[in-house]
């Protein structure tokens, strides 16, 4: 049992963890699932919301509430979910500013952090056969051709909205895969943000809190549904779910290579996207990648943010390797 000193000490570092989830997921192209996997907390993270179950609400019946906190492992997801929210707002204007004024130097830094990550997932896989290769190769496959994709024109409906967001929140917790990008294939983000945006200022009308209302309530079932499957794969079959998230990883590098072309009127209009959201389109990378013809001084720039990006993850995988305290009802395997 940890102290009660060792206990703040273990929220503070879930709050900061948090943080860079937070921060990660509202980059396009980059994950929150990555960073989990990173810091050392996915299994945990995946574990603690798929216990959203019969037996939590048994637990909340009887108002046993102590034991529903344990098995939920409410206090970590308290802690996480805070540093989330302060990451999205605190880490999310940071990245804006960085990717619209430094945008090599910072791909470049993710570029590395993602490369080094999929190198330390690949490392978590215990045994490497024939299955857990044909699962990367899947993977990285499956994440290529995803991130390459480009936005379609989106049905109309409720349906797909609730769609939409089941999809996109599974995205969100697989490592390489954004949720936020997914949303922009499925030709849904600027809609729903467009609403938030408005909601935000006061601009209420019964069709935009309906579709707030069913994209969320798309996320909580994508959110609980997956999450189960999840637990389910890495009890089961953790080595070909690892190498799995090892090879979307890898895949999703083609959306975090530093050195693509502006998204133009031209290509915008070959592609079928509007042409009058150019700037919005521009920060999701559309742009078809080129290989840098010399050796000048953004490409050394992006050479060293390369570099560091590498060491932060090494640093990363060291500081957290096995000091993370995970209560022995959040483990089990089985449960009703």
């Amino acid at each position: 049992m940890p102290t009660s000193e060792n206990s703040i000490q273990q929220d503070v570092k879930q709050v900061f963890r948090g943080m860079l989830m937070g921060g990660a997921d509202i980059i396009p192209g980059v994950s929150g699932g990555t960073m989990a996997l990173i810091l050392g907390i996915y299994e945990r993270l995946v574990t603690a919301i798929s216990h959203v179950d019969l037996r939590l609400l048994g637990l909340l019946r009887r108002r046993d509430w102590a034991a529903a906190a344990r098995h939920l492992d409410l206090r970590f997801l308290i802690a996480l979910g805070c540093g989330i929210v302060g990451g999205i707002v605190i880490v999310g204007r940071l990245m804006h500013w960085l990717l619209a004024h430094h945008a090599t130097a910072t791909w470049s830094l993710l570029f590395g952090l993602i490369l080094a990550s999929g190198v330390l997932v690949g490392m978590m896989v215990e045994r490497w056969d024939f299955g857990s290769i044909v699962s990367l190769l899947v993977g990285a496959v499956a994440a290529f051709f995803i991130v390459g994709m480009v936005p379609k024109i989106p049905p109309d409906g409720y349906w797909y909205v609730f769609v939409c967001g089941a999809v996109a929140i599974c995205a969100m917790i697989l490592p390489g895969i954004s949720g936020a990008f997914i949303l922009v294939i499925m030709g849904m983000y600027f809609h729903v943000t467009g609403i938030l945006h408005d909601l935000s200022h006061g601009a209420v009308t019964g069709d935009g809190l309906t579709t707030v209302v069913i994209f969320c309530a798309g996320c909580a079932t994508g959110l609980l549904s997956f999450s189960k499957l999840l637990r389910t794969l890495l009890n089961h079959y953790e080595a070909a779910t690892m190498a799995m998230m090892c090879g979307f990883l890898f895949g999703s590098l083609r959306k975090i290579w530093p050195f693509k072309e502006p998204l133009t009127a031209e290509s915008a209009a070959a592609l079928g996207l509007p042409v009058d959201q150019l700037e919005k389109l521009h920060k999701y990378r559309l742009g078809p990648d080129y290989f840098p013809s010399q050796l000048n001084g953004e490409v050394l720039t992006a050479l060293a943010m390369f570099a560091a990006g590498l060491l932060a993850v090494l640093l990363l995988d060291r500081l957290t390797r096995g000091h993370e305290h995970v209560p022995p009802v959040v483990a089990e395997d089985h449960e009703s």
